[in-house]
């Protein structure tokens, strides 16, 4: 029988503050006081198991109630010769005895403890590891002053008892088990790196992902305030709200740290946003200002990542705790790629420091004993052995360097070596650039305005099953007034009609409190797609990038809903407007499965968009000004390769006729190549017989398994988010039956891009890899054979 204890979801919290578990405060991270605690109960457990068994039943008797004939009431037994409080220390260890008469009932020890005759010594170790559990939880209820933490410390310890007394196994009730919102804090800090930040380069990605797990880190060490702490601090927040929340935190997380025989979750993992935006204000400033008064303590390498980087890190994640339409905590949102962000139950020595060491460290599971579980070694951010692509940072064999690159492909190093020419480290989340420059994007200014708070976006509509809001319903009216005015053509009934109707949602641009502008739609999942009926901008903010910055964040919360296409009817007007955001008379919807749907205008073309969840529009015209910037580079490179002055030709006055061309300084710089390193097959069919026959040599090799076919979603999650150009031998052998491959340079860079895909999206070790490695090398065997390329 399992033991079990209620606690109510709306009962007192355990104040965390409390003397026992941490040092008093209105949060921060874990003092030294609980970690003494909980080494202390270690030692203690060690000692009590290694004891002799007489010793383990006197300690298990005093739980136990007696079993005598004649039904003894007695629920436990107590030594008549009890030991002085506090013990001697040169006192000698008493001697226990079966027959030793209890204090209460005057029955024997062996009276109290005939059910544990027949139990294992590991149940019996456990059993005692709950006692001591219970010992040290009555010493915290009669030392904690505030009631309510007194009360759940006490049903805490009810409930360890109840287990010692049925033999049973701890089980907190609750009317909600953990996880107790989704997505966790853990995954929607994860969405938030890969949202924000998978366009940067590896490396500075890499920066990105140690201060998320930074990050996470301090959150599972973190000691909330008590509730009324923080009713004094913040008197008009959800404090029934806060309370359940902080119950569920000192039950499932905190206290089991010092008590292990209560099962222990990690805080970034059963819980979500609601309980990170009732303390992210207050950790973000106790942890800025903790890194202030540390920086001459910070290593070296630490220094600049914590004063300079996090605090950028903890700005815009402030911005998604807070934003009501934040994709990042969408519990639908499948586009974001898991970057194995994990953290693992582990304390530290003394008060945290706010670095730490991101390597992996193992643990001997002999060496830990019985030491608790939030004593173990820290193993911070380990990725998920499951995972297949290869780390970032993690460098090429030296053979790989070697291999044939796509031609096209622009090497990743000489990328990161652009790169840290055109942007400052320390700006790098998100430099803001001059509104006043030729090239700056049509949204820059509206992006901008977002950040700082000046402008919001909202998903609202007329509902008939909640009741009214007074906000959303004035921003309907707003809306209905901007459509009104700006779309003169329609009538205002109709429009009304639309705006109101419970079907239609708005995205709706507010600016100081009221509507000016918005894009009124209907969603048909079942279609999968969605019609857009209005889209206007009030007069007078126009030409801002409203209109673009509108579409974007439209864009970006279909693909949230998995709705990838929109239609919708465009008077003579507005089809420039939605050519520059991506539509086109080109159709891709079907029609049988919009006919009938979608609301037909005279004089108007139907126009459609298809999206592309990879693509992070809000943030799209930062990647692409990146992307120029990075192409700019690389020209300027080459042409001050090309414009290096060479010294003239001195040879020919020495009568010498004729040199190789490959001989003349800089002729290899401006990009020629020598011709003859293959031979190009110009008879189509002769070409055709030859690779075909290199195909079928290939695809009848041991190693090719792998590569016979497409990818499959389901087999390879993510694997389309990694790989942008996949290729397979069964699509190669598809393009050279329709003659796609008109010269043997298409055919070897589609082979060689299945070589390529695969050493990206797989780790070294993988059998994968190096099924790729010895094809790839039959393949050129056989291209060589064939005369193809030089030998």
């Amino acid at each position: 029988m399992s033991g079990s204890a209620g606690i109510q979801q709306g009962s007192p919290a355990i104040g965390a503050a409390g003397s026992a578990p941490a040092a008093p405060g209105a949060g921060g991270t874990e003092g030294s006081g609980a970690t003494v605690g909980s080494a202390r109960i270690a030692v203690k457990k060690a000692q009590l198991r290694s004891s002799p068994r007489p010793k383990k039943l006197e300690k298990l008797g005093v739980y136990s109630s007696c079993k005598a004939e004649g039904a003894c009431k007695c629920n436990s037994w107590k030594s008549q010769n009890p030991p002085p409080t506090p013990p001697r220390t040169d006192q000698q260890p008493n001697t226990f005895n079966l027959q030793d008469p209890c204090r209460s009932c005057s029955h024997t020890l062996g009276d109290h403890v005939t059910h544990l005759e027949n139990v294992s010594e590991e149940e019996m170790n456990r059993l005692l590891g709950i006692a001591l559990d219970v010992e040290y939880l009555n010493t915290c209820v009669h030392k904690e002053e505030d009631a309510d933490t007194k009360q759940v410390y006490f049903s805490l310890f009810k409930l360890l008892r109840k287990c010692i007394l049925q033999m049973g196994r701890p089980v907190v009730e609750a009317q909600e088990s953990p996880p107790f919102e989704k997505p966790s804090i853990e995954q929607g800090v994860n969405n938030f790196v890969q949202y924000k930040f998978s366009h940067l380069p590896s490396k500075e990605r890499q920066t990105i992902v140690e201060l998320a797990k930074m990050f996470l880190n301090q959150i599972n060490y973190w000691q909330l305030e008590t509730p009324s702490q923080r009713r004094q601090r913040a008197p008009a927040d959800d404090a029934a709200g806060y309370k359940v929340n902080y119950t569920r935190w000192l039950c499932y997380c905190n206290v089991p740290q010092f008590c292990d025989s209560l099962p222990r979750y990690e805080t970034t993992q059963i819980f979500g946003r609601t309980l990170l935006r009732s303390v992210f204000t207050v950790m973000r400033k106790q942890l800025l200002e903790q890194a202030r008064q540390e920086k001459d303590k910070l290593p070296p390498e630490k220094r600049t990542l914590i004063l300079t980087h996090f605090p950028k890190f903890l700005s815009m994640l402030e911005e998604e705790v807070y934003s009501h339409s934040s994709p990042i905590w969408s519990k639908t949102h499948l586009t974001f790629t898991p970057l194995c962000i994990m953290t693992v139950i582990s304390a530290p020595p003394v008060a945290r420091p706010l670095y730490y060491n991101s390597s992996p460290v193992s643990v001997d599971p002999s060496s830990c004993g019985s030491v608790s579980p939030a004593r173990k070694t820290a193993s911070v951010l380990e990725p998920s052995p499951g995972g297949q692509k290869r780390k970032p940072s993690e460098p090429l064999p030296h053979e790989e360097t070697k291999k044939l690159r796509i031609v096209g492909d622009i090497p990743m190093e000489l990328i990161n070596e652009v790169m840290a020419t055109i942007t400052d480290p320390a700006s790098m989340l998100g430099p803001e650039t001059s509104l006043l420059s030729a090239h700056s994007a049509r949204d820059e200014a509206a992006r901008l305005e977002e950040r700082r708070g000046v402008i919001e976006f909202h998903v609202i509509g007329n509902s008939l099953n909640q009741k009214p809001n007074k906000r959303i319903l004035m921003w309907l009216v707003g809306l209905q007034n901007v459509f009104s005015h700006q779309l003169p053509r329609m009538p205002k009934e109709y429009i009304t009609r639309l705006v109101f109707d419970p079907k239609h949602k708005t995205l709706s641009l507010i600016k100081d409190g009221r509507v000016i502008g918005g894009i009124c739609f209907r969603m048909f999942p079942s279609q999968s797609f969605t019609e857009i009926v209005f889209c206007a901008v009030t007069s007078n903010e126009q030409v801002k990038g409203y209109g673009t910055h509108l579409m974007n964040h439209l864009k970006e919360y279909h693909i949230k809903h998995d709705i990838l296409n929109f239609l919708t009817y465009a008077d003579e007007y507005a089809i420039g407007y939605f050519k520059k955001q991506g539509f086109s008379k080109d159709i891709k919807v079907p029609k049988a499965k919009y006919l009938g749907y979608i609301k037909d205008y005279e004089g108007a073309t139907l126009m459609g968009c298809e999206l592309n969840p990879s693509i992070p529009y809000t943030e799209f015209s930062v990647i692409i000004k990146k992307q120029k910037e990075i192409i700019k580079k690389l020209i300027e490179r080459k042409q001050a390769q090309i414009r290096k002055v060479y010294p003239g030709l001195s040879c020919f006055k020495e009568g010498v006729r004729q040199i190789p061309i490959e001989s003349i300084p800089g002729i290899r710089e401006t990009g020629w190549k020598p011709v003859g390193k293959g031979k190009e097959l110009k008879d189509p069919d002769q070409l055709y017989s030859t690779l075909k026959t290199i195909l079928q040599h290939v695809k009848s090799h041991q190693n090719a398994w792998p590569f016979m076919e497409p990818v499959k979603k389901t087999e390879a999650p993510g694997y389309y988010q990694v790989i942008r150009f996949p290729m397979d031998l069964k699509t190669m052998s598809e393009r050279l039956k329709s003659r796609y491959y008109t010269t043997r340079k298409l055919f070897m860079a589609d082979m060689q891009r299945i070589f390529t895909n695969c050493r990206e999206y797989n780790p070294p070790e993988s059998e994968y890899y190096k099924c790729a490695n010895l094809l790839e090398k039959f393949f050129y065997t056989k291209i060589k054979e064939a005369g193809l390329i030089e030998k």
